[in-house]
């Protein structure tokens, strides 16, 4: 996590209050968090004070860093962005979370918004799109994606019962997503282990249980599985 200390742009949608909000900026890719800053590095109503590259990360940085809003990537190593918003929301209620991904997928939008998200953006958005979700967010209101918003509403329209879009991944627990994620991206056992500070054994525990869990038989199944449901990119 870095901390940065930058006067941001006007948005398409102004605020008619001339409060400041600090915004910190969790992301896991060093280009989206760079273009972001550059977008917003001029809007008098806002105010970068870090980045992050993980949730876990950005869940630490809070008690230094004070923010008023945080943007969430849903897709992040260490800890998703899923589970970090659960977190930030249990323990600073008052943050409001900013959904940035590019997943439109039910399961996605679902898991994010039952997690506690204010705003869900997509990545492929406007510029406009952003802005008005930080605006709504700050004046108390909710805001979806307009690419996104019709799915939602017929969804809800429909009876659809939410619950079963859910993947099976929400059998996991947060760690066994860790593990997953870094196994689909080629990590070794000891690796991991060094990475989350674990023990060798108590990663391989967590391979065989969320192996069962997921009925998946070897680490091809785990890797393409990782993919298939976001956990990382092909």
């Amino acid at each position: 996590m870095q901390a940065r200390h930058r006067c941001l742009a006007t948005g398409e949608q102004k605020l008619t209050s001339s409060k400041v909000h600090k915004i910190l900026i969790a992301d896991d890719h060093a280009l989206m968090r760079n273009g972001l800053e550059a977008m917003l590095e001029s809007e008098p109503n806002y105010e970068v004070v870090g980045v992050a590259a993980d949730g876990m990360a950005a869940i630490r940085a809070i008690a230094e860093l004070q923010p008023d809003i945080i943007l969430m990537d849903l897709t992040m190593p260490r800890t998703s962005g899923i589970d970090a918003i659960v977190q930030v929301k249990r323990q600073h209620p008052h943050i409001k979370v900013v959904a940035l991904t590019f997943h439109k997928e039910d399961r996605y939008i679902h898991a994010t918004l039952d997690a506690g998200a204010d705003a869900y953006v997509l990545k492929d958005d406007s510029r406009t799109e952003l802005f008005n979700a930080l605006a709504n967010v700050v004046s108390g209101k909710n805001y979806l994606s307009p690419s996104i918003v019709d799915k939602v509403v017929k969804g809800y329209l429909s009876g659809g019962d939410v619950s079963s879009s859910q993947p099976s991944w929400e059998i996991l627990t947060r760690r066994e997503r860790e593990v997953i994620k870094l196994i689909a991206e080629g990590k070794r056992t000891k690796e991991i282990a060094t990475y989350l500070s674990l023990s060798p054994k108590t990663i391989e525990k967590h391979r065989t249980n969320l192996m069962r869990k997921l009925d998946l038989h070897n680490v091809s199944e785990v890797t393409v599985y990782a993919i298939k449901n976001g956990f990382v990119t092909d």
